[in-house]
Order: C-alpha cells, then structure tokens, then sequence
C-alpha cells in the first residue's frame, strides 16, 4: 500500500510554493513524523512531516514549483527498513525455491521474481543490479560483492552502495524520474564565471511586491531622534539575574521598546490607525509585529496584546516567534493582524536607515546600534549609550506633529522607563 505524500492547503491566498529541499532521498525508509522537506512560499517556509512509515518516492525535484494539492512523493508502508532481517512476504513457489541451495540456472524473467535464493549478494549475476545502483557503483568504486543486500531476497540497492561509499553520494546523479535531493545553485561553483543566477523564492518575490506596494501607495516620511539607553541598561544590569531565574529567559531591549511603542500608540491614537479606500480605520488593540531575518528573507511575527503583557510574557513570545520562524516552523497566523512593526538593524551594525512600512501598517519604528558618543547633558560633555530611532510613516494618514509626538513618547519611555509602569 503506498500513501501519497500531498501539498497540503496553506491559507486561501497561497496557490503554489517552491519545494525548497527533500530531507530524504529517493528509496529512503522514513519513520512516521519524520520531516522530509521543506516548501517556501510567498508567506512562510515550513516543514512537512511523514504521514505514515515506509520506503518514500520521489516525484519531483528540489526547487521545482508545486501546487498546493500536488502529490510530491509516494511512502510505500509495505516495505521493510535497510537492513531488516523480516524479508517481504513470499509467495509459495518463492518459499520452496529458498528452501534449497542456489542454483547455477537463474530463474527466467516472466517467473516470479521472488524465487530468487535469499543468500546474500555476491556476484551481479546472481544478483542483477538496477541501472540506478549499477550507476552507483561505477561512480563510487565500491565492490558489490562486499556489500549485504537490503533489498528483496537480498539484491544489493543503490541505497546500500551510497551508504558503503567512503564519502557523501549527494552529486551522484540517477536515470529515474524522481531525482534526489539537488540544491537550488550548483554545489560546485564556476569561479571564473561573470556571474551566476537562480530563481527568485516565492517569499522573496512577496517581500519584493510588498515593499514595492508601499513606496507606491503610501506618501512615506521618516523622523529621525536619539534616545539614551542608559537607564535601560542599568535596569537590565540590576535586575538581569532574578528575571532570569525567575523566568527562565534574558531581559532583552526588545520588550522594553515594544511596551514603549504600545505606550505611544496609546497616547497618539492617530499612529494607530489604517487607511482602507476613503476610510480611515483606528484600532483599539495593540498587536506589534517584530521583524526577524532568517536565510529566507525578513518575516514579521506578531505579539498579540501588547497592553496586556509584561517583559517576560513579550520575550518568550519574541524568542519563540524567532526561533520558530528560522526554522520554517512558523504559521500563517503568526504572521497577520499587526497593527506596527519593530525593525532593529542594530543586532547587524546598522547605524541609521529609514525602514520602510509594512504595508497597509502605517508605520514602523527602526532601531539602530548601540554606540558611545560624547553628548551634552546639562551643560556638561559627558559619554552615553546612544542609539538613534528612525520612524517612517504614512504622511496621508500620520502628521508631522503627530509622528514627531510618537516618537518623542517612546524616547520619553527609555530614558525614564519607570513611565511605563505609570502610564505617563
């Protein structure tokens, strides 16, 4: 009985994806739940599981584009692991042919193939390898005669070769139609070529589409201020250890600037709001979206109830969201309803940009890094952590004063965080 291994539905405005990589190869035994590829589409790059266990099939080739619907492998729950000691059911003329010595005179091809003797491979006459394992064994160099079959009554696969090889098989090509695990780009490289080319990822092209959307339709402006991080670090420094040992998770900068924004968004309500043809639309919760890079492209998570979390509620969501989505594990609706989004170029050096909106969002706050610098303060020059804020904003919907308030608000919050537990 083989089960077909199928895309399965994503959400009502994914059609198709690009299977981005097999886990497995063709011929492998796969255990039940066993993660066997990976598929990228326009939203999300998730994984898929093994419905049920047994000798997978592969029908199509990594980076090809399939549809949601579209059967991409068969699992075949008849057949035993590599190197099962229960051979595949006989039939009875097979059980009285195994039951004598091997004979010099095999058996002609229209009886029962399972009448072949169940001694251990050793010879290709005794036992005729696949064209598939017979290309193997040329490639690799490695002496069939030495290797105990795992296949029927014995026969040496071409997955026994790959495993006998002294070195990974991955570049080794097959004549069957379903290919094994091939990479987007060549592994090997021309290095004196001009330039090489791969297709866009269905994911990137969206990011691509959407970024494009909002230069477009929105009349976006940035702001630009900085903000003294001292007070927060002094917190974090002072508090570090019981939160941990509390929580079981680092005070990051992360909860405090969402707890900051969802501050800002309660006291400029106009930041809070959405264009949708001739209406404005403002919302009365605060669900903020957290950029997180991954090897994929940018993926934007959600923290639900901002109002109503504390920092460490914010940081496991954080850290969750982020580990799930750079390990294609994250879900549709962790990527919808947020109201504005939290982009912090610091971690990779940034030291100022003007982000660009999440569209229909009509903004979004853009951290940077974290430097030393000489400011004034009170008269005197004295050395700050100083991280400079960028927001950019929807000038249909969003005001100067408007935007420049918001922002103030939030470095307001920073330098004196104990406004947040106030609410002032």
């Amino acid at each position: 009985m083989a089960t077909e291994v199928i895309i399965p539905a994503m959400g009502e405005s994914i059609s198709s994806g690009i299977l981005a990589a097999w886990h497995v190869k063709d011929g492998d035994y796969v255990e039940k739940d066993q993660a066997i590829y990976e598929l990228e589409t326009d939203k999300i790059t998730s994984e898929a599981n093994a419905e049920v266990a047994g000798i997978i099939s592969l029908k199509v080739a990594a980076d090809d584009e399939v549809d949601i619907g579209q059967v991409v492998a068969t699992i075949d729950e008849s057949a035993a692991p590599a190197g099962s000691t229960t051979p595949a059911a006989p039939v009875a003329a097979a059980a009285e042919v195994a039951a004598t010595p091997a004979v010099s005179e095999p058996a002609p091809a229209a009886a029962a193939p399972a009448a072949t003797p169940t001694a251990p491979a050793s010879s290709d006459s005794q036992h005729p390898l696949s064209p598939a394992a017979r290309k193997a064994a040329e490639e690799t160099g490695v002496d069939v005669s030495t290797i105990p079959g795992s296949g029927k009554d014995g026969r040496v696969t071409k997955s026994d070769i790959l495993a006998a090889a002294s070195a990974p098989a991955t570049t080794t090509a097959t004549p069957a139609p379903a290919p094994t695990t091939s990479p987007a780009i060549p592994t090997q490289v021309d290095a004196t070529a001009p330039e090489s080319r791969k297709k866009m990822s269905p994911l990137r092209r969206k990011i691509a589409e959407r970024l494009v959307t909002a230069t477009q339709e929105c009349a976006l402006l940035t702001t630009f201020n900085e903000v003294d991080m001292s007070s927060v670090m002094k917190l974090r420094k002072q508090h570090q250890e019981k939160f941990v040992e509390r929580h079981g998770i680092k005070l990051g900068f992360m909860s405090f600037f969402t707890k900051a924004v969802t501050h800002a968004l309660q006291a400029v309500p106009a930041v809070n709001a959405r264009i949708e043809g001739n209406e404005i639309v403002t919302q009365h919760y605060f669900d903020i979206g957290v950029a997180v890079g991954t090897d994929k492209g940018l993926m934007v998570p959600t923290i639900r109830d901002c109002d109503q979390k504390g920092f460490a509620e914010i940081e496991q969501d954080i850290l969750g969201y982020a580990k799930a989505a750079r390990e294609g594990k994250i879900q549709m609706s962790d990527l919808e309803g947020g109201v504005f989004t939290i982009s912090n170029g610091g971690i990779y050096g940034s030291m100022l940009s003007t982000p660009i909106i999440n569209y229909p969002q009509p903004a979004i706050l853009g951290l940077h890094n974290i430097t030393e610098r000489a400011v004034v303060v009170k008269g005197e020059i004295v050395i700050r952590p100083m991280m400079y804020l960028a927001l950019s904003y929807d000038h249909r919907l969003i005001d100067g004063k408007e935007a420049v308030t918001f922002l103030n608000t939030i470095k307001d919050a920073i330098e004196d965080p104990s406004r947040l537990l106030f609410g002032i």
